[in-house]
């Protein structure tokens, strides 16, 4: 597997592994991203500030997706909990991690994890950050396992409860 920056010639790609990502939730009751979200103008914005990354295998295809960037999260300034680090700290944050259905249970998610943790790290910045919707027991299993802790409840811009998570690095 390798990671790299996503380009706009990707959007297709990406667009069919976040279709995948949005009958999966619903298969198992979720809500999360059910309303349309994200969509190509959200994922375009992702690349065009160059945010974006995509995972491929070693025959060019797609395996799964994600936003990831160091820029303080908004929606991260009010937690009904606390975060384990400073409130102005450095932090990284993933968001719209995805995978394609062809290539889950392939360690990609987790390779997302790695990789960014990876730049983290490189660039001094000792935490990441996380949020995810309350019924998404596949998200929060995955980032209980890689170390991270329960913060507290944060709300997004559109008033839905997310659970938020940091780690340490």
């Amino acid at each position: 597997m390798r990671i790299s920056k996503a380009k706009a010639s990707h959007i297709s790609s990406m667009m069919e592994i976040v279709l995948d990502a949005q009958k999966y939730l619903a298969q198992l009751g979720i809500d999360q991203w059910q309303n349309g979200y994200p969509n190509e103008a959200v994922l375009l914005n992702d690349i065009n500030h160059r945010e974006s990354y995509c995972v491929h295998n070693d025959a060019g295809q797609l395996m799964g997706m994600t936003m990831f960037t160091t820029r303080p999260e908004i929606t991260y300034y009010t937690i009904d909990g606390n975060w384990l680090t400073a409130e102005n700290a450095l932090y990284g944050v993933i968001h719209r991690l995805a995978v394609s259905n062809r290539f889950r249970s392939h360690g990609v998610a987790k390779f997302i994890f790695e990789q960014c943790e990876g730049q983290l790290k490189a660039n001094n910045i000792s935490s990441m950050r996380i949020d995810t919707h309350e019924e998404n027991k596949g998200m929060q299993k995955l980032i209980g396992q890689l170390g991270y802790e329960y913060c507290g409840v944060i709300f997004l811009e559109s008033g839905d409860k997310r659970l938020a998570f940091e780690k340490i690095l």
